[in-house]
C-alpha cells in the first residue's frame, strides 16, 4: 500500500479515504461558516499534497492512516487507488480554484465552489459514495480514461477485498 514520498498508493483502505473526506468536510463548513480566506490554504495545500504524496505529506492523510483507521475495529475494504487520486484532483481544483478566485476578491466562486466540494466530501464521509470515482469510471467506460490506467476497476471481484 505504500507508495513512496512522490506517488498514490494502490490499493486504498477505504475507511483511511473516508476520513480524509470527513476531515475534508469539517475544513469546508469552518470556511463556509467564517469565511475567511486563509482557511483555505491549509484545505488546498491538502489536496495539493494528497493528489501528488498520497497521505504522505499530508497532516489529514497521516491522521487518517495512522492513527484514526487503526483505531477501529477490522481496517476495512481496499479499493483501487487510481479512481481516489483522480477524485482527490477533482477536490484539489476546486479547492484551489477556490483559494485563487477569493484571492482575487470572487468570493461568491470561492464559496460556491467550497459548497460543492463539500457535498462530495460528504457524500464520500456520510454514505461512502465518492462521486469523483463515480465519474472517473464513466470516463473509462468512454474510452477517455484507458482501462490500462486501472485495470482492477474493470474487475468487481478485486473491489470485494476486505483487510482483516
Amino acid at each position: 500500500m505504500s507508495a513512496g514520498i512522490l506517488g498514490f498508493p494502490n490499493p486504498v483502505n477505504e475507511r483511511s479515504a473516508r476520513w480524509v473526506a470527513t476531515g475534508v468536510v469539517s475544513q469546508t463548513i469552518v470556511f463556509l461558516v467564517f469565511r475567511e480566506g486563509w482557511l483555505l490554504l491549509p484545505l488546498a495545500y491538502g489536496f495539493v499534497a494528497r493528489v501528488f504524496t498520497g497521505p504522505t505529506l499530508s497532516p489529514l492523510g497521516q491522521l487518517a492512516t495512522r492513527v484514526l483507521t487503526p483505531l477501529m475495529k477490522g481496517q476495512g475494504r481496499l479499493v483501487p487507488g487510481p479512481p481516489k487520486r483522480f477524485a482527490q484532483g477533482i477536490g484539489m481544483l476546486f479547492s484551489v480554484g477556490a483559494l485563487l478566485a477569493w484571492t482575487l476578491g470572487a468570493h461568491v466562486i470561492a464559496v460556491m465552489l467550497i459548497a460543492g466540494l463539500t457535498l462530495a466530501a460528504s457524500l464520500e464521509a456520510f454514505v461512502g459514495f465518492c462521486l469523483g470515482c463515480a465519474i472517473f469510471g464513466q470516463l473509462m467506460r468512454r474510452g477517455i480514461i484507458p482501462q490500462s490506467v486501472c485495470e482492477q476497476c474493470a474487475d468487481i471481484s478485486s473491489r470485494l477485498t476486505t483487510v482483516s
